[in-house]
């Protein structure tokens, strides 16, 4: 059957205490709302309509770039009246799935077992069993278990507060039926508002069957109200992330102590310290160890090499058995051969640098071309900056750098050339040449060490 998806995201969020709306704040470095679209997207839905709050543009602009559609809910009457401003936009023969977007972490399994419910004389209704069902719509049943209706707290007796099965208030539905249902809502509740979950009653008394499922983990289905939920359910999703990893051959020091903000793909035998954080789309080969306390963030790892503690890594592809850091900073568009070493206090930007090359400690290398085997010493410097344009600068086979060099872009040091320390190199260095600008060294023996005045 084909698949509407509406996404209810036009709540105000208030406990969050923040300027940003509340399905804007951000879950493992993405907005609780992009998790629910991309669960959508998994679906194969054919429409995805998001419906935002009065003063929720910034929710509408976050999503320029996806395929979906936006539709704004002036005034806030409740969840039956925000999916009735999507009416319009759905297809009779559709299914229509109702989606939170403060709910991020259902997963595709659990929804496509609830789309198996529907059928021409029955819908979904995903439920929940809490221990503690304070504030959630119970799932009243009669003597044969058949769901009746949901009642909300407000609105429950006491003993149907004492009900432990709760709505998450996802559903599926077909179009035709849940135009014709929402038509028909009326806000005779404590709360004044149109409940959505008030079209089961209706559902009931036109003979629809109401086929409920639950998911494998309550966290599936819990919603974001403030921070301290968001927090509990970052840990949740970084565990089931963690697991996952192990499941796969990876060794976490402490699963506890890691986080994976978008995806990874490993090679065997990796391990990886405490406190690590990988974003956006890192590749990992195999033998690829990482050290405490690193970032790393859309780069690929050649296999057998080592990130040592404290480094971060961005945009860069490492090749076979480097080693960097510890506290080493690799930036945007670097490409590392083979058993290349950056040391500890290095930061290399937009350079290639070749097999075997060591730049070993205390330097800043940019836009630059490195050959094989050059040896870069301490508190070199690749001037490349005039205060207005970037210069390349090109370091041939087998060079080496004297320590506290400055190399002023644009500038070419020949194959095999030897830079002397202290050295300021503003024109091009011959190649197996020596090449040093230092004044010449005096003692001045009659100098007297200045002393403070009493």
């Amino acid at each position: 059957m084909d698949l509407s998806v509406v996404i209810l995201a036009a709540g105000q969020g208030s406990r969050m205490r923040s300027k940003l709306p509340k399905v804007l704040h951000k879950l493992a470095h993405k907005p609780l709302l992009t998790h629910v679209i991309d669960v959508a997207e998994q679906l194969s839905a054919q429409d995805i309509h998001v419906v935002y709050g009065h003063g929720g543009e910034a929710v509408r602009d976050a999503l320029a770039d996806r395929n979906v559609s936006c539709v704004k809910q002036e005034e806030q009457l409740g969840t039956g009246h925000a999916v009735a401003q999507a009416v319009p936009n759905l297809v009779d023969d559709h299914v229509v799935l109702v989606l939170y977007g403060d709910v991020p972490l259902t997963t595709k399994e659990t929804l496509q077992q609830l789309l198996e419910k529907v059928s021409g004389t029955s819908m979904g209704l995903l439920t929940a069993a809490l221990p503690n069902p304070h504030g959630y719509g119970r799932i009243v049943r009669n003597s044969e278990q058949v769901v009746q209706c949901i009642t909300e707290e407000k609105d429950a007796t006491e003993a149907i507060r004492k009900i432990t099965e709760v709505n998450t208030g996802i559903l599926a539905v077909s179009g035709r039926k849940l135009k014709e249902w929402l038509g028909r809502l009326k806000n005779n509740n404590a709360q004044g508002e149109y409940y959505l979950t008030d079209i089961i009653a209706m559902a009931v008394s036109d003979g629809i069957e109401v086929k409920t499922s639950q998911a494998s983990a309550v966290e599936e289905v819990e919603g974001i109200n403030n921070r301290s939920q968001l927090a509990r359910i970052e840990r949740y999703y970084q565990r089931q992330q963690a697991e996952q990893l192990m499941t796969a051959g990876v060794t976490l020091k402490d699963p506890a102590r890691f986080d994976l903000r978008g995806s990874v793909k490993t090679g065997t035998d990796v391990v990886i310290d405490i406190n690590v954080i990988l974003e956006g789309d890192v590749v990992l080969g195999n033998d690829v160890e990482i050290g405490a306390n690193c970032v790393i963030t859309n780069a690929t790892i050649g296999d057998g090499s080592i990130i040592l503690p404290n480094s971060v890594i961005e945009n860069a592809v490492m090749g076979q058995e480097c080693t960097i850091g510890p506290f080493a900073r690799i930036r945007p568009e670097t490409n590392l051969a083979a058993k290349v070493k950056i040391g500890n206090f290095v930061e290399i930007k937009k350079a290639e640098v070749g097999e075997g090359s060591k730049i070993s400690h205390l330097s800043y290398v940019g836009d630059s071309i490195i050959g094989k085997d050059v040896n870069i010493g301490a508190g070199t410097i690749t001037c490349n900056y005039d205060g207005a344009n970037k210069h390349i600068t090109e370091i041939g086979d087998g060079a080496f750098i004297g320590s506290d060099s400055q190399l002023v872009a644009p500038v070419k040091i020949g194959a095999g050339a030897t830079i002397g320390a202290g050295s300021t190199i503003t024109n091009d260095a011959p190649a197996g040449a020596l090449t040093l600008t230092r004044t010449k060294q005096r003692s001045i023996e009659s100098w007297t060490r200045p002393q403070k005045k009493k």
